[in-house]
């Protein structure tokens, strides 16, 4: 039951990266002549010809379309030219057109004329590690502030943490991160030892590169307060329904610590919307990392999309979207799976 449910929802997820290509390419076509972002404004016509030729702009616009999708698509068919020029991996069969299973190619950018994976793939490990800090501390921070507010329903903690979630849910990334940046990283930053902008890496031309994880803490703290605010509600919610339950009056009854009821029985029944939160918010905090990461200079996904958004490097930008929905399917996929795992009535359902 469960293998049939997954095979449908990772089926359900290809349509919807088709529909994501579909959208990105007709989205992105027809700004420009990319022949001229390539070469510059004084490329002579011979040469532009040739390079509108190497883009496949001298066909069609479906077969512009049917091109594109050949080569994104991890199934693909190629001359033996192409996949020499164009450095395709995978595995081919046949003899001058060939089929076969390949890595993803998402061509070159116009400006750096480096392969789109490769900037791409240099940039994802910041975007990783911010999202993955952000929601280790909002999970931590959200399921805490959850707890203490359900255990002390209507006292000062309890409207604090509401209050509090309600200020969290409200402000904007982009705004929290002005705010934050200015001061923590400006009027604070004697105190705190923190900057306004930087990344994980800073390069200096003498003594080479140096690991600053400094710098992650400012905008992973901007990222992770809203789903921060969010877990914290509905951690509290939930557990207010299961501490109402009957076997959790038993446990009190058979003498239980009130620590060992709300940690060890309450809380793992009442994790389930918020793991399906936790896993949705970390696809949510991608998308929103474009943000917080351009405030604080921070080298992502994000900020390589819209530095490539502002030179018109369209491939960049075309890649960075399908990437981005590709990580919002999977996390999908392992969301279903650890709600699966935590509560058993679900696989049986499923």
């Amino acid at each position: 039951m469960m293998l049939r449910y997954f095979i449908r929802k990772i089926v359900y997820g290809g349509l919807v990266l088709l529909g994501v290509v579909i959208t990105v390419f007709f989205l992105f076509q027809g700004f420009g002549d990319p022949s001229r972002l390539v070469m510059g404004q004084r490329a002579d016509a011979a040469t532009q010809q040739n390079i509108r030729k190497e883009l496949y702009l001298d066909q069609p616009r479906w077969k512009q379309f049917v091109l594109y999708l050949d080569d994104v698509s991890p199934i693909g068919v190629h001359s033996r030219e192409e996949i020499a020029q164009k450095g395709l991996n995978g595995f081919f069969i046949g003899g001058s057109t060939a089929i076969g299973l390949k890595w993803p190619y998402l061509r070159r950018s116009y400006q750096s004329k480096k392969e789109v994976w490769d900037i791409l793939m240099e940039a994802l490990p910041g975007t990783l590690l911010l999202a993955a800090a952000a929601m280790l501390l909002a999970t931590v921070a959200g399921i805490g502030l959850g707890v203490l507010a359900a255990v002390k329903k209507n006292t000062w903690l309890d409207t604090a943490s509401i209050f509090g979630s309600v200020l969290g849910v409200s402000a904007p990334s982009f705004f929290m991160g002005i705010v934050i940046a200015y001061l923590f990283g400006f009027v604070l930053s004697q105190y705190t030892g923190l900057h306004m902008t930087g990344s994980l890496f800073d390069t200096d031309p003498f003594t080479g590169r140096h690991l600053q994880l400094q710098n992650l803490i400012l905008p992973a703290l901007t990222l992770g307060i809203r789903p921060m605010a969010i877990i914290a509600q509905l951690t509290r919610g939930a557990l207010l329904d299961v501490l109402d339950q009957d076997y959790i009056r038993t446990a009190r009854a058979k003498g239980l610590s009130p620590i060992r009821i709300v940690w060890k029985h309450a809380l793992r029944n009442a994790l389930n919307p918020v793991i399906t939160a936790i896993t949705g918010w970390f696809a949510e905090l991608l998308a929103g990392a474009f943000f917080v990461e351009t405030i604080f200079g921070w080298k992502g996904i994000g900020k390589v999309t819209v530095d490539a958004l502002e030179k018109l490097d369209f491939p960049v930008v075309m890649g960075s979207v399908l990437v981005s929905s590709f990580f919002f399917i999977v996390v999908g996929v392992l969301s279903d799976f650890l709600y699966g795992l935590v509560d058993p009535r679900v696989r049986l359902v499923k």
